[in-house]
């Protein structure tokens, strides 16, 4: 499975890690690359409009908080970024809002937490059903 992932200064060491140590997924990396302070808006769009695109296909964003990253990709059509600080969360936002982008706070997980709530996110699929209608109704015309 190719999954994008990128991050801001705040998640590379975690993105890193997810990287070299989750099997089974072949990750693009799409920066960024150091731990130099950027601004996370420049990573988290152009992943966000590519997942926009193909609202089928996944990503994953992290930083500090995770709340930036999130807001930034939920300006796009189709995009349904869920953060995610458990694996529980994790597995409602994809079987009941059909998430298509896997936000992580790396600043407040461990390495541990981030692989189980990776792992539970891209395991578990979208119920569909009474859930389907209400995904419908999140973009706006």
């Amino acid at each position: 499975m190719n999954i994008k992932i990128a991050s801001d200064h705040a998640g590379f060491d975690l993105k890193q890690f997810i990287i070299s140590n989750l099997a089974g997924f072949n990750w693009e990396d799409g920066g960024c690359y150091s731990l130099e302070s950027i601004d996370y808006p420049d990573f988290a769009h152009p992943l966000a409009a590519y997942i926009s695109e193909r609202p089928a296909e996944k990503g994953v964003l992290l930083c500090g908080s995770g709340n930036g990253m999130q807001m930034a990709a939920n300006k796009h059509p189709n995009v349904r970024a869920a953060l995610c600080w458990s694996k529980e969360i994790a597995c409602l936002a994809r079987s009941h809002n059909d998430a298509n982008i896997l936000v992580l706070p790396a600043r407040f997980i461990s390495q541990t937490e981030a692989i189980e709530i990776i792992t539970a996110f891209f395991e578990t699929p979208f119920e569909g059903g009474r859930h389907a209608k209400r995904v419908e109704k999140i973009n706006l015309p």
